[in-house]
């Protein structure tokens, strides 16, 4: 009896992964072989760049709240320090929108911990 290939299924695994790595440059586009470890790893990255993007965005945030409070007279430290101790409880990514966007409630803020 001759060996049943599924090659219906076949062709549709490799089509589904050329399919999503077209826009790649040269092989990585249309060679399996290459264009399959170029997938994958993509999506390697995608994962640990989902992480990434976490800690940079805190970073950001972190270093526009210090800029805004040093043209205060304050540190970053001792301006999250205080606002602890008051129980305020506004986040960085609220803290750092209002240093940006609106600079005269930040200053509230501010004032009303100093």
């Amino acid at each position: 009896m001759p060996r049943s290939v599924n090659s219906v299924a076949s062709r549709a695994r490799r089509k589904k992964i050329l399919k999503r790595t077209r826009g790649n440059f040269l092989a990585r586009k249309n060679v399996w072989t290459v264009a399959k470890n170029t997938y994958e790893k993509g999506l390697t990255y995608a994962y640990r760049d989902r992480k990434t993007k976490k800690r940079n965005f805190r970073a950001l945030w972190i270093q526009r709240i210090n800029a805004a409070a040093r043209q205060y007279g304050m540190s970053y430290s001792q301006f999250m320090g205080k606002l602890n101790a008051r129980n305020i409880g506004l986040n960085r990514k609220v803290l750092a929108d209002l240093a940006m966007n609106n600079p005269q409630a930040f200053e509230a803020i501010l004032n009303s911990v100093k």
